[in-house]
């Protein structure tokens, strides 16, 4: 069975390419998105004109790059009322040949992509607990404005009433980003070493996105492209994924509480404890 990937944000992977070099950017855009598994085994791409609008190119060059792409056996098109781009790649099993290759490639910069990735994801974490915290107090000062005398009340309410739509707009806003945050939870939190390291990405991903920065969200994304490869080479253990599911918990339940330096110090932990496992591994 296939499915779209509607519901996944990929505006901050798929931002315009240059025009010099459209078609080498389009496929490295495109592979991205398929190897940290935004767009999974069977899924979907977004239609065409909706991919090359987002890319800023041309249809003729989307085409020319998503050709190159079924050729190397990471997609495959079809037509009809139900056709579309869907993704043939699927993500290699841990291969300790393939490990030792890269601690040899890539050991150097195994710092510098840890840092990268720390200082990009805790800080998306703090951004989005701030925006939450926000939320909560506006809540608190209307609820504290009801309870003052009459004549502040009607003010209020004239007030509340010409902002009642925005309010409204904000609020839905927020429950939907709770709502998604949640299900990422969910979803990594019940899946099984086969599926693990692409769910925990959306996971990851996700909260970036939810800041509803772009630019934010497509730092998280090449944070965890630069050590994808290093990741998908080592073996999903049982009970890291355990103690990691405790570990997203905390960063969720700081995030919906607004408690930002929380969150920060929250991502933080979870993620030295990746770090440590990539060491352990390539030393």
């Amino acid at each position: 069975m296939t499915t779209t990937s509607s519901a996944i944000d990929l505006t901050g992977v798929l931002r315009p390419v240059r025009q010099g070099n459209a078609f080498e950017e389009t496929v490295e855009r495109l592979l991205t998105v398929i190897k940290l598994g935004l767009v999974g085994p069977g899924e979907r791409f977004p239609a065409e004109r909706d991919l090359a609008a987002q890319l800023g190119i041309s249809r003729l060059t989307l085409r020319e790059a998503i050709h190159e792409l079924t050729e190397a056996g990471y997609v495959c098109s079809r037509r009809g009322r139900f056709g579309g781009t869907f993704v043939t790649y699927n993500r290699p099993s841990p291969s300790s040949a393939e490990l030792r290759r890269l601690a040899r490639q890539d050991a150097d910069k195994l710092t510098d992509a840890l840092t990268f990735r720390l200082a990009v994801e805790a800080g998306a974490a703090e951004a989005l607990a701030v925006q939450f915290g926000n939320a909560v107090s506006e809540d608190r000062a209307v609820s504290r404005g009801t309870e003052t005398d009459g004549a502040s009340t009607r003010s209020a309410g004239a007030r509340g009433t010409a902002s009642r739509g925005t309010e409204a707009e904000d609020d839905a806003a927020q429950r939907a980003a709770r709502d998604t945050l949640l299900a990422r939870l969910a979803d990594v939190n019940a899946a099984g070493p086969a599926d693990y390291r692409r769910l925990d990405t959306l996971f990851h991903l996700c909260i970036a996105e939810l800041t509803g920065s772009s630019l934010l969200a497509g730092a998280a994304a090449d944070a965890r492209m630069r050590l994808n490869d290093l990741l998908n080479a080592i073996p999903v253990l049982p009970r890291n994924i355990a103690h990691a599911a405790r570990q997203h918990v905390a960063i969720v339940e700081s995030i919906l509480s607004g408690d930002a330096d929380r969150a920060r110090r929250a991502v933080s932990e979870h993620l030295e404890g990746t770090a440590a496992l990539l060491r352990g591994f390539l030393a």
